[in-house]
Formats: structure tokens, sequence, C-alpha cells
């Protein structure tokens, strides 16, 4: 059970944030994969199986894996979960936050959409929002800055999941409780102006490398706010030269 195994996940997983974690400080990239893993093993759970009940089961793994991390007890055999009780214990990390991330997860199971925009927004923070909270406090964050960092948590998760909605539609998950293009341009609105907010704050620049997982986030809203139907159409991504070059530059200048 070592850090490689974790790298090598995202690597192939979740390539955002495994190149993200790249631009962090040598002795602080081991703390974000684990974390990505973590996230990666918890977002993959509803589409090994297409049985509800192995879902269930494979997410109850992860309840019980941190209830053992925080209970101090010796952590699963599982690539991911032995680092994860290992930088839990060591960087002292809210296990609380981690099973939130598992109980959000339980939604994915299921095709029904979120029955409210309240409800969306909460899954949001509890998979997004406290992915982002958890990196931000492995480098050192200070509480004062949740607030902030969930701000950036929101606009990362909304540009993911408006990214993922015409696969997610296409195996049959709706996901959002309403998909019509004045819904998305509303959400995508509404993320945008929380991200322009976090980026105001002026976040200390040692949680750069946390918050640079969402480097495609500003553009991604940017073009649904613009036109919500290019959305569904799949073409919200940008093209992997402007991909490298913004991470690179926002690399280059600590700002994320």
């Amino acid at each position: 059970m070592t850090i490689d195994a974790c790298a090598a996940l995202v690597r192939q997983g979740d390539p955002d944030r495994f190149l993200s974690a790249m631009t962090a400080p040598v002795n602080q990239r081991a703390q974000l994969l684990v974390l990505y893993a973590f996230n990666l093993e918890l977002a993959r759970v509803a589409w090994v199986t297409a049985e509800p009940m192995i879902a269930e089961m494979r997410l109850q793994f992860w309840a019980d894996a941190v209830e053992d991390i925080a209970a101090s007890r010796p952590p699963r055999a599982h690539e991911v979960a032995g680092p994860l009780a290992e930088i839990a214990r060591d960087l002292t990390l809210p296990t609380t936050l981690l099973a939130r991330m598992v109980t959000a997860r339980q939604f994915d199971i299921y095709p029904e959409p979120h029955v409210s925009q309240k409800a969306l927004i909460h899954y949001i923070d509890d998979t997004a929002g406290n992915l982002l909270w958890l990196a931000a406090l492995s480098l050192g964050a200070r509480g004062e800055t949740e607030t902030t960092c969930r701000k950036a948590g929101f606009a990362f998760g909304t540009a993911a999941l408006l990214q993922a909605l015409p696969a997610l539609i296409l195996a049959g998950r709706q996901t959002l409780p309403d998909t019509t293009p004045d819904a998305i341009q509303s959400l995508a609105q509404s993320a945008l102006a929380s991200l322009e907010m976090a980026k105001k704050a002026k976040l200390p620049k040692a949680l750069a490398p946390a918050l640079r997982a969402g480097w495609l986030a500003g553009s991604i809203l940017r073009r649904a706010a613009e036109n919500p139907h290019v959305v569904l159409q799949n073409r919200l991504r940008p093209s992997e030269f402007a991909r490298r070059t913004t991470l690179i530059t926002k690399t280059a200048l600590s700002t994320w």
C-alpha cells in the first residue's frame, strides 16, 4: 500500500487533478494524491456495477474504512485505505468530512435526479466542497478560509458536473433537477459568481496547489453561462493545448 498506487489511480482516472497535484511542492504531493484517489474510488462506485446492492456494499466498505480511521483501528487492506489512514492521522484531517463524502455518493447509485436545487448544491458541497477543503487543510489551511474554499469547491464541482452531464444522461442518470437551457445557464452563472468571489478573497498562496485542481473551472463555467446549449452538446472541455498552457501559466505565476 504505497503512495505510488494512489498516484497511478489518479493519473489514469482523474488526469486533471493528477496534473494539478504535480504542480505542488514534492513534499506536498502525497496527501493530495491520496485524497484524490479516495475521491476517485467513491466516484467510481456507481459505475463499476449495474447492481445497486453491490454498489451499496462497495460504498459501505468506505464508510467502514473511515470509521476505522476515526477509531484509530488498523486500516483496511486496500491500496487507498492504508495511505488515507496514514495522512488523516499525520495531518489530523477531520474524518467527519471523509464520512460526508462517502454518504453523499449514495445519490450516484440511483438514476433519480436531485429533488431540488438546494439538494444539488448540498451534494456538490459534500463531494467537491469537502474534497477541496480537505486538500486545503492538508496544505495548512486555517479555519477562516473554509467558506472561501467551499465557494471555490462549489464552482469546481459544478464545472465537473456540467462537463459530465451528457455522459450521465446517456447512462440514464438525470442528476440535475432541471436540464433546460435556462436552468443550466443559471447554475453556471451561480457557480461562476462563486468562483469570482473566492478569487477576490485572495487565499494564501500556500493553498494554490489544492485550488489549482479546478484550473479549468472558470473557462468551462463561462462557456456554459454564455451558451448553455454547448453543455448537452458535449462541447465544454477546452483543447489539450489550452488546458496545458493554462495550468503552466497558473503554476508559473503561483496562482490558481
